[in-house]
C-alpha cells in the first residue's frame, strides 16, 4: 500500500488560489498584491538586525526525547535581539494534518503565539503569533493519507497505544487534504470570506501597507499574523527576502519515448521494488525490539526515520514515472520570482536579496544530491537567475544575482558555496536548515564536492564547507540538532554573519555545542 500520497502540482497550484481568492477582480481592482507583506514592527528601516531560521521541524516528542521543543527553547534566548523566524518548511510531519498541530507546533512554539500560556486553547486554524513566523510549505505539509490506511491507524489505535512496539508514525484519520491545513493555519485564507460587503471591510483592515507603489498586506504580531499567499516577498533593513513554494516547480522532466528511456523506467521499477522490500524487513526488525528497553528506543527511532526515508526516495522514483508532457510547472511562480528580482534590483533602497524555500538545489545529506527533484529545482532556478542576470547587465557588478539561498528538506545543517556552474547561481551561499526537530541523517559517502557532467566532462560546481548532521554508530551515535541566528550587518553587499546553535542528543541526555560564527560572503 502507498504510506502517502502526493498531489498532482495542477491541484495544489488550483486549490491553493481557490483559498487565497487569487486574482479576484474585486481584489485586483483595489490595486492590491497578493504577494507582498510588510512587517509592521516600526524597525524595518534599520540596516542591522538578525533573524532566526528552523526547518523540517514539524516531528513532536521522539519516544524519549522531544529535539523540537529543545530547539524552541534555546529559540527564545534570541528573541529580544531577532526580528522574525524564517521556517524553511515541512511543518508537520508526517502528512500534514490538522490533527497534528497541537502536538508538532503549537506546544513546541507556545512562547511565540498569543494565549501560549494555555496551548491546549489555541486552533490551528486560529493562531495569533507574538512574535513573527514567515513559512514556506515543505512537501510534508501537502501529503495527503490513502482514507483506508487512516481508518487502519485508527483502528488499531488502542493496541498502538497498549503495545508501543510498532514504527508508530504521527498520522490520524487523514492527511492535509492537499494543503489545506497549512493555508488554514498560516495562510489568509480570503475563501471563507462569504460576500463582497465583508471582504471589503476585511482588505480595508488588513491590507494598508504598501511595497513599491503596491498595496499589500500589513503584518501586525499580535493582531493579524497571515500571509498572503503561498509565495511572497517582503522587504526588511534593505534587504528583499522571497518565498517561495518549490512543491509546485519540482516535477522532474519526463522520460524519453526511446529504447534507453524504457530501460531507464524499467531501472528505477526495479529500484522501487527493492526499496519496498527494504521497507519490509525494517518493519520485521521493529517488531524484535522492546519499546520499554532504553537502548531499544533510540533504534526504534533510527527505524522509524528510515522507513521514511525510502518513502521520500519512492516518491520521487513516482514522479519520475508519472512525469508526461501534460506535468505542470508553476510558470507563473517562476514568472514572478524574475519579474520581482528584476525589480529588486532597479531598486536603489535594496541592497540585498534572500531566496527561502524547501528543496535544496546544492545538499550533500546522504539521499539529496541525485534526486530528480533536486535536479529539476536547480535548472529552473538557474533559469530564472540567468534570465535576471541578463536583464540587469551591468548593475551587479559582478555579484551574484542573490546574496543568500536558505532551503530544508535535507535533514542537517549546511553551508555551501557553488564554484562557476556556468549560469547566474555561481559564487553563491546556499544554507540548509533542515535540523530542527525531524530524525537527522548523515552526509554522503562521496563527500563534500558536488559534481555534475557538462559537454566537456564532469567538473566540481559546489562544495560544502560545514555539514552538522547524524554520526556515530550506536551507543555512540550522535544527533545535532539546529537552528541558525542570522545577523545582518550594513552596507552595500550587506555582510550575514550565520550562528549555528546546536543542541545535541547523545547517550540519552542533551549537551549544547558552539559552533563557529561564519561570516559571508
Amino acid at each position: 500500500m502507498q504510506f502517502v500520497t502526493d498531489p498532482a502540482i495542477a491541484t495544489k497550484i488550483l486549490k491553493m488560489e481557490q483559498r487565497v481568492r487569487w486574482r479576484d477582480p474585486f481584489i485586483t481592482q483595489r490595486g492590491i498584491d497578493q504577494t507582498s507583506l510588510h512587517l509592521d514592527d516600526g524597525q524595518a528601516e534599520q540596516n542591522e538586525f538578525s533573524f532566526l531560521v528552523v526547518g523540517d521541524s514539524g516531528s513532536g516528542s521522539h519516544r524519549s526525547y522531544n529535539p523540537q521543543r529543545r530547539i524552541a527553547e534555546q529559540m527564545l534566548a534570541h528573541r529580544e535581539q531577532c526580528r522574525f523566524v524564517l521556517h524553511t518548511g515541512d511543518v508537520i510531519y508526517l502528512v500534514g494534518s490538522s490533527e497534528y498541530y497541537p502536538k508538532n507546533f503549537i506546544q513546541p512554539y507556545r512562547e511565540f503565539l498569543v494565549n501560549g500560556d494555555r496551548p491546549k486553547q489555541i486552533a490551528y486554524d486560529q493562531m495569533v503569533f507574538n512574535f513573527p513566523f514567515f513559512l514556506v510549505p515543505g512537501n510534508h505539509d501537502y501529503y495527503d493519507l490513502p482514507r483506508l490506511y487512516g481508518w487502519i491507524a485508527q483502528a488499531a489505535l488502542p493496541l498502538r497505544y497498549l503495545l508501543r512496539s510498532q514504527l508508530d508514525f504521527d498520522v490520524g484519520w487523514h492527511g492535509s487534504y492537499q494543503g489545506d491545513a497549512y493555508a488554514c493555519a498560516f495562510l489568509d485564507y480570503l475563501k471563507r470570506i462569504g460576500n463582497n460587503v465583508d471582504l471589503e471591510r476585511h482588505l480595508e483592515q488588513h491590507y494598508t501597507a504598501t511595497l513599491g507603489d503596491r498595496r499589500c498586506l500589513r503584518y501586525q504580531t499580535g493582531q493579524f499574523t497571515r500571509l498572503p499567499n503561498r509565495y511572497y516577498t517582503f522587504r526588511y533593513g534593505g534587504i528583499d527576502f522571497f518565498a517561495l513554494d518549490s512543491n509546485t516547480f519540482n516535477a522532474p522532466n519526463p522520460l524519453p519515448s526511446t529504447p534507453e528511456g524504457e530501460r531507464s523506467r524499467e531501472r528505477l521499477r526495479q529500484k522501487r521494488a527493492e526499496l519496498e522490500q527494504e521497507q519490509r524487513q525494517i518493519m520485521a526488525t521493529a517488531t524484535r525490539l522492546n519499546p520499554v528497553d532504553p537502548e531499544h528506543v533510540e533504534q526504534l527511532d533510527d527505524l522509524k526515520a528510515k522507513v521514511e526515508q525510502l518513502a521520500e526516495v519512492i516518491q520521487d522514483i513516482d514522479k519520475q514515472l508519472q512525469a508526461n508532457e501534460n506535468t505542470v510547472t508553476d510558470d507563473q511562480q517562476l514568472e514572478w520570482l524574475q519579474q520581482r528580482l528584476i525589480e529588486s534590483w532597479h531598486t536603489e533602497a535594496v541592497r540585498g536579496r534572500v531566496l527561502f524555500f524547501h528543496h535544496p538545489p546544492y545538499v550533500t545529506e546522504a539521499t539529496k544530491w541525485h534526486q530528480a527533484q533536486t535536479m529539476i529545482i536547480r535548472d529552473r532556478l538557474r533559469q530564472v537567475l540567468d534570465a535576471v542576470a541578463q536583464e540587469v547587465g551591468e548593475l551587479t557588478q559582478g555579484r551574484p544575482i542573490v546574496d543568500l539561498v536558505l532551503a530544508g528538506h535535507a535533514h542537517c545543517l549546511e553551508y555551501l558555496r557553488t564554484l562557476d556552474t556556468g549560469h547566474a547561481d555561481s559564487h553563491t551561499n546556499w544554507i540548509v536548515c533542515g535540523g530542527s526537530g525531524y530524525s537527522l541523517r548523515r552526509q554522503r559517502q562521496e563527500g563534500a564536492q558536488l559534481t555534475e557532467r557538462f559537454s566537456e566532462g564532469d567538473r566540481v560546481v559546489a562544495e560544502s564547507r560545514l555539514f552538522i548532521g547524524r554520526s556515530g554508530q550506536g551507543s555512540h551515535k550522535r544527533r545535532p540538532y539546529s537552528f541558525l541566528r542570522i545577523d545582518v550587518r550594513s552596507g552595500t553587499p550587506p555582510k550575514f554573519v550565520i550562528r549555528p546553535y546546536i543542541a545535541e542528543w547523545f547517550q540519552r541526555s542533551w549537551q549544547e555545542r558552539e559552533v563557529e560564527p561564519l561570516v559571508l560572503p
